[in-house]
């Protein structure tokens, strides 16, 4: 077994065993972050091949320092909000004024009722600016003011989808709850 030294090195030398050994270690955990973005596995699976290209021809640019797989992650959501950009074909432009959250003040749902597969169909459903504002706010922990720097929009707007990203998420999923309480 390689040392993670070892791959990095390899891959930097276009070793294809070093290159394979990182896809195999990596892969799994970097197609779940793709999921998030993309609208289907078939897409996520290209986004993800986009990354390890990514990946592959800037390895030299690890410093080393901090963790391997933060480093991974984040050129895999750059790449994801690159591909959002160049398949954007329609932006949701609107103010946070003109939009209020519909909050139901229904209790939280229990911790193991959805599947993965749910949750991933139920994000996938999403439009994609919504998608991406929800993943990188929820998921990825950055506040309204970055997120509109990364995507080019206003900051009224990054809330805006957020909050509306949300509303819906809420409504399918309470759908999904009543859906499986008919049928289990």
């Amino acid at each position: 077994m390689m040392s993670e030294q070892h791959i990095i090195d390899g891959c930097i030398r276009h070793n294809r065993k070093a290159q394979e050994m990182l896809w195999k270690q990596h892969s799994g955990y970097l197609l779940g972050v793709c999921m998030r973005y993309a609208t289907d596995r078939p897409e996520a699976e290209d986004m993800l091949q986009e990354a390890f290209m990514r990946i592959f021809f800037n390895l030299g640019e690890y410093s080393g320092t901090g963790s391997f797989r933060g480093w991974l992650r984040r050129v895999t959501v750059n790449t994801a909000i690159t591909w959002y950009h160049k398949n954007l074909r329609h932006k949701h432009h609107a103010g946070i004024d003109d939009y209020v959250s519909a909050e139901t003040g229904t209790a939280g749902f229990e911790e193991d009722f959805y599947t993965a597969e749910d949750l991933y169909r139920v994000l996938a459903e999403l439009s994609p600016g919504y998608r991406m504002v929800f993943n990188l706010y929820t998921i990825e922990g950055y506040k309204h003011q970055e997120i509109a720097e990364m995507l080019g929009i206003d900051v009224n707007t990054s809330k805006s989808q957020y909050s509306r990203a949300r509303a819906i998420l809420r409504k399918k999923l309470e759908e999904l709850a009543h859906m499986k309480g008919k049928y289990t």
